[in-house]
């Protein structure tokens, strides 16, 4: 029998439950693999804003981990709000210390609303330290932007700072194409493999029922590897979860409204809860 499939995640709580930590477990959950927390802040917020953010110590980011890496283990690691420079340099040294080598980095920088979630002295920690242990990092036109220092304008300026943030020790580049409104009906999603460019193509949605997008589908990435795909594999199906996500809003909320995490499942069924490779402890 194949051993259950595993990942951790190392990100900020949403009170409101549609980013974070809520949203990577369900994703996790709903793809079939044993989801695990380790807790970086706690925030106040829901679909209006974020009201309050009260980081967790770096020895308290650490001790998670460690519980994690010195009895269940993991296949795959996703990181989400760091929100400064201390916590993600303590997270980089348990990375290395367990040689988690999956690592999926969502750069988490600014909510829905506008809040900043990772503080200016952080992006240069992230862009000099996190990076470099990266499997796959998933940044929006915004991260982006401030990760390689340039502006970005339409497809071929995505392409251009995929490069740079492959140079700066990311294996593999996911630029996401939300932001990204030269094409009204199109939503193109770029991965760069430090070679080779992908494209994975889905219909916009019109719609103010995107918070938490962006920790979900670097979840469902972080999923799929953990259970022994492919990156381009990973980031197909993490593309379809996220899209059929949009696709069934649940409406819930006065601003920024969640996206339906089963809605992938209720379209495909369930996913199978574990790994091609076997990897166990």
């Amino acid at each position: 029998m194949a051993a259950i499939a595993r990942a951790l995640t190392i990100a900020g709580s949403d009170s409101g439950g549609g980013a974070g930590i809520q949203a990577d477990l369900k994703t996790f959950q709903e793809l079939g693999v044993y989801g695990m927390t380790a807790l970086t802040a706690v925030t106040a917020q829901n679909t209006l804003g974020v009201q309050g953010i009260y980081p967790m110590s770096v020895e308290a980011v650490q001790q998670q981990m460690d519980a994690i890496g010195e009895d269940i283990g993991t296949d795959a690691v996703k990181t989400g709000m760091l929100f400064n420079s201390d916590i993600i340099r303590g997270v980089s040294e348990k990375l290395v210390q367990y040689r988690w080598d999956k690592v999926v980095v969502d750069p988490v920088m600014i909510a829905k609303g506008g809040s900043v979630l990772l503080l200016e002295e952080a992006v240069r920690a992230l862009r000099d330290i996190l990076l470099p242990l990266s499997l796959v990092v998933t940044p929006n036109v915004p991260e982006a932007e401030l990760i390689a220092g340039i502006s970005i304008q339409g497809l071929d300026g995505r392409k251009e700072a995929a490069r740079i943030i492959a140079d700066l020790g990311a294996r593999h580049v996911v630029m996401k194409g939300g932001h990204d409104e030269s094409n009204p009906d199109e939503v193109i999603d770029l991965l760069f493999d430090g070679r080779d460019f992908y494209e994975f193509c889905g219909p916009r949605f019109v719609t103010r029922h995107t918070h938490g997008t962006g920790c979900t589908f670097a979840a469902a990435v972080t999923a799929e590897l953990a259970k022994g795909r492919t990156v381009v594999q990973a980031v197909e199906l993490a593309k379809a979860f996220i899209q059929a996500a949009i696709a069934e809003p649940l409406r819930l909320g006065q601003g920024h409204g969640p996206t339906n995490h089963w809605a992938y499942r209720k379209q495909h069924g369930f996913a199978h809860p574990t790994h091609e490779s076997g990897a166990g402890e």
